[in-house]
């Protein structure tokens, strides 16, 4: 049940009095979601979109040069680059270019908005805005100064909904019920993990045993996954970075994985935030939000493969990394020696 919400005048108004916190944070403070704070905000430099997910992505490429933003509670990575190499389909679609790389799961994305408004230099800002259908959002397109501003306009009118409204119907989340780890088979888990012979398999094994990543590993062994301490995520990047180590980066929202793979370098902490400041990629990690970190290993058809993972203290998924590798080739050893010279943690939950 969803409580009654402000209005959309009441939301204007209170922003006004407040212009500098961020759009986020700022409708978390009036408790409603940020797809409702968006809405508010229509025939006011906002418009509503109707959410055709294939005609998005096929329509991409012509604006040029775009910045991708994908986030979590914990973590924002944002890509400069095109949409190109689009692959579209009902149940899941992919952007598969050298900067711009998604994995896409069409039916979290419920709402969306075309975006207009003035910084603070009086330069209009444009963005395509998605959302859930709890008004989390999903995935977000800014345009840059290189961007083709034609083809964005072309591509809003052809996605503009028929009903523009200030109001949106936000549905409250259904947690997903999962079996105690009691009941597990852990035989049965480790049978299917170590069989493993492509690392996709792996979604498959934890909807058989109705289990979450975190129970997974957790319960798998130590052959398959250790925990380390939760300052190995810091260690990791900048121990990369110094080493132009080539690694994937993954973080994902309900409806969009977004990934980095190449080289980091500036790699820099900021109050509670490891950031990463590159010419193409950007990541803003809160580091005091990773309670539990585990190095993972997954059987492959070519050996197996080695990915260091941070969890919330809702047992979330916030970031995920491997070395960078093409599919079909074996995993890199100084990534493999990287992740396994990580100090292991006695107490999962504990720094």
């Amino acid at each position: 049940m969803i409580a009654a919400r402000p209005a959309p005048e009441v939301i204007r108004s209170a922003r006004a009095e407040d212009p500098k916190m961020r759009e986020r944070d700022f409708a978390r403070m009036l408790g409603i979601s940020e797809a409702e704070f968006v809405a508010a905000w229509v025939f006011e430099g906002v418009r509503r979109l109707d959410v055709r997910v294939d005609d998005f992505l096929n329509g991409m490429e012509t604006l040029g040069e775009v910045m991708a933003l994908t986030r979590n509670e914990s973590a924002v990575h944002e890509k400069i680059g095109v949409y190109d190499k689009v692959v579209t389909g009902k149940h899941a679609a992919m952007a598969l270019g050298e900067d711009i790389d998604l994995r896409i799961f069409p039916r979290h994305w419920v709402h969306g908005y075309a975006v207009e408004k003035l910084d603070g230099d009086g330069v209009v800002r444009r963005s395509l805005q998605f959302f859930d259908a709890a008004g989390d959002a999903v995935h977000k397109v800014h345009l840059r100064d290189a961007s083709n501003v034609d083809a964005y306009e072309a591509l809003v009118t052809k996605l503009l909904h028929p009903e523009q409204s200030q109001s949106v119907e936000i549905v409250a989340p259904i947690p997903a019920i999962r079996a105690a780890a009691s009941s597990v088979d852990v035989d049965g888990l480790r049978s299917r993990w170590s069989a493993m012979t492509d690392v996709h398999q792996f979604i498959s094994i934890l909807k058989d045993f109705n289990i979450t990543r975190l129970q997974s590993v957790r319960l798998v062994g130590e052959e398959f996954a250790w925990p380390v301490l939760r300052n190995s995520v810091a260690d990791m990047m900048h121990e990369s970075a110094e080493a132009g180590l080539p690694i994937m980066c993954f973080v994902g929202s309900a409806g969009c994985i977004q990934i980095h793979s190449g080289p980091i370098a500036s790699v820099k902490p900021m109050g509670p935030w490891l950031n990463v400041m590159d010419p193409t990629f950007h990541l803003h990690l809160r580091l005091d939000q990773i309670v539990e970190v585990w190095a993972v290993r997954k059987p492959a058809s070519d050996g197996h493969v080695t990915s260091l993972e941070a969890y919330d203290a809702n047992g979330e998924l916030i970031i995920q990394f491997f070395g960078k590798r093409k599919e079909g080739s074996v995993e890199r050893a100084d990534w493999r020696t990287l992740v396994e010279a990580l100090p292991r943690n006695p107490q999962p939950s504990a720094a």
